[in-house]
């Protein structure tokens, strides 16, 4: 596989942005095999954002040539007190992370999974993560609990105030050449960019994806492009309110219930969650897609062979939402049907859903 071909896999949506192409390129060209990764709080139950979307992203990867490790960030869910801080649960939900990529097709034997309760009795870990924090200003470290999902008020512990260093630690001690995260977690990758040349670290390259928005319509509307950064963490979706997602087993009545349920403004695009489905999923999984028009829409099948051309016809007002919401709904019942089984037939996979399913999911 040429380079152009590996760049285009590495920088194909959900992409949002790359710092930076040039030496994203230079590494390519220099290294066959770069490491990447990716680090989750394992916090619950899993939904369309953090399971397809990301395993999308990790598949890009893996069939460009490059190392992914995830990390599944027990002590950072511990950190941020989630599933109430019980660190046993926090290591079950990291299994349970591990097995919902792989029912998507996350290839096993191609993804290194690391569990941080693993890899951190080593004290140079630590001492790196004392490194960094000497670097960092406590203001600095406010700012940056975006990644922990907090606003900069919520640091109440000085336990919040090391999530930060912790996370840029991660970066250097894995020997990460990418960082492939969230749009939520550039804070911490563009930190480690300013450290590295410091610490003695090369600069890691940061590709952050899209976050996927949740069904429910956004606290502020209509939502400006420039008050995305502000309401990212609201409008994104979040298995802490489960109206706002899709979890990648929800059953087919539970699917279509909620797609039907979803906001969606007739006209608008922007900020339009089931816009946000057509666009990442729908059109990452089918060349083309067959829209049921109703009566007084024409009451043909259309067919849509790219996004542009189905957001140009939506914008018209030649399509109903509601006839968009059932072919949303019908493509992830489709999508989703190996995630179903494979949770149903594996039996240690079953039984972490099991247990999700029961605990209290906190923010």
């Amino acid at each position: 596989m040429d380079i152009e071909e590996r760049l285009r896999l590495i920088t194909k949506e959900p992409v949002e942005e790359l710092i930076t192409y040039e030496e994203l390129r230079q590494l390519l060209e220099t290294n066959p095999h770069p490491v990447a990764y990716n680090g989750f709080e394992p916090s619950g139950p899993v939904h369309l954002g953090t399971g397809l979307i990301c395993a999308y992203k990790m598949k890009d990867l893996v069939a460009a040539g490059v190392r992914v490790k995830i990390l599944l960030a027990t002590y950072h869910a511990w950190i941020n007190n989630k599933l109430g801080g019980d660190m046993e649960l926090i290591k079950l939900a990291a299994d349970h992370f591990k097995h919902s990529w792989i029912a998507l097709g996350v290839p096993e034997d191609k993804v290194e999974f690391i569990y941080a309760h693993e890899i951190y009795d080593d004290l140079d870990y630590w001492t790196l993560v004392l490194k960094i924090a000497k670097e960092v200003t406590i203001t600095r470290a406010k700012r940056t609990l975006e990644i922990a999902g907090r606003e900069e008020v919520e640091a109440r512990k000085v336990a919040d105030l090391l999530y930060t260093p912790m996370q840029v630690a991660d970066i250097f001690y894995l020997n990460v050449d990418i960082c492939q995260l969230g749009m939520d977690q550039r804070k911490a990758n563009v930190l480690a960019r300013e450290l590295a040349p410091k610490l003695g670290y090369s600069k890691p390259i940061c590709l952050h994806h899209h976050l996927l928005q949740g069904l429910t319509k956004p606290p502020i509307w209509p939502l400006k492009e420039g008050d995305k950064k502000r309401y990212l963490s609201k409008i994104k979706m979040s298995k802490s309110i489960p109206g706002t997602a899709i979890f990648i087993y929800d059953n087919p009545e539970e699917i279509r219930f909620k797609i039907r349920r979803a906001f969606c403004p007739p006209r608008e695009v922007d900020f339009n969650p089931i816009i946000d489905i057509i666009r990442y999923i729908a059109f990452r999984e089918r060349d083309t897609l067959y829209v049921r028009l109703s009566r007084q829409y024409g009451g043909k099948l259309k067919e849509y062979t790219s996004y542009r051309e189905l957001i140009k016809d939506y914008k018209k007002g030649l399509i109903h939402p509601l006839d968009l919401k059932n072919t949303v709904a019908e493509l992830l019942v489709e999508i989703l049907r190996p995630v179903r089984e494979y949770f149903m037939k594996n039996s240690s996979a079953r039984k972490t859903l099991e247990v999700i399913r029961q605990a209290k999911i906190t923010r």
